[in-house]
């Protein structure tokens, strides 16, 4: 049975705002302008950008992406692009982060976006036995329309509600694993931690980024972690030894 194809989805650790030095629509972005961000991010890459980093506002996100010289911010507002500007090059090497680790981070958290949409719906069909690709699209469609912050289809199906609440969930996920709370952890720690978390979610590495952090003494780390739109808690020692994971 075919499947919906999953928009590759990314979001990173918080990053400086910057002003574009000339705020001007690529031409070959243009039409993208107020479309669904679900349904645009796929066309973007068709296009040849590639994803670079983003930052969330409570109700605003900014999505960068390169294509060879070209770097251009995506304003994400009620779940469709708001606008699309072309931006200093700078931006899209990088600039505005704040340290390597911060760096580290948003590669992590950019590979629990590429399987959340999968992962979730893997998830859901396993337990509803009369699914089919329309209940499939619908699933899809809520999920992302929660991921973007659009607004709730009241007139949609039962598989569009389901889809929208998993799709909450990641949304604040991330939300959370941007915050400086969590980067207080160790390195090491974090990134024991999730290596842990994928193979407890059974997902590819890089898919589980902490949501939440608390120093429980000893020089051991209790950690919440998201994948995708699952959560699970680690126990993990400051230099990176896992002493133990469990269901949240």
């Amino acid at each position: 049975m075919a499947r919906t194809p999953v928009a590759v989805l990314a979001a990173a650790a918080l990053l400086t705002a910057s002003v574009p030095v000339s705020a001007q629509t690529p031409p070959d972005l243009r039409d993208l302008v107020a479309a669904r961000a679900g349904q645009a991010e796929g066309e973007v890459q068709r296009r040849g950008y590639t994803f670079v980093r983003t930052q969330e506002g409570a109700d605003t996100k900014w999505s960068y992406w390169r294509r060879g010289n070209d770097c251009v911010q995506i304003t994400t507002t009620d779940g469709r692009y708001a606008s699309i500007d072309r931006m200093d090059r700078n931006l899209c090497d990088g600039g505005g982060s704040r340290d390597s680790g911060g760096n580290a981070a948003a590669a992590v958290l950019a590979g629990a976006a590429v399987i959340g949409l999968a992962a979730a719906l893997a998830h859901h069909n396993r337990n509803h036995d009369n699914r089919d690709d329309s209940h499939d699209n619908d699933y899809s469609r809520g999920y992302q329309d929660a991921l973007y912050g659009a607004t709730y289809d009241r007139n949609d199906s039962e598989a569009y509600h389901d889809g929208y609440l998993a799709g909450e969930a990641e949304r604040s996920n991330r939300r959370a694993s941007n915050s400086d709370h969590v980067r207080r952890a160790p390195w090491a720690a974090q990134q024991a931690c999730s290596a842990r978390a994928d193979d407890y979610q059974n997902r590819p590495r890089g898919s589980s980024t902490p949501i939440s952090v608390r120093d429980i003494g000893g020089g051991n780390w209790q950690m919440v972690m998201g994948t995708g739109p699952y959560r699970s808690v680690c126990v993990v020692s400051g230099d990176g030894r896992v002493r133990s994971i469990d269901p949240y």
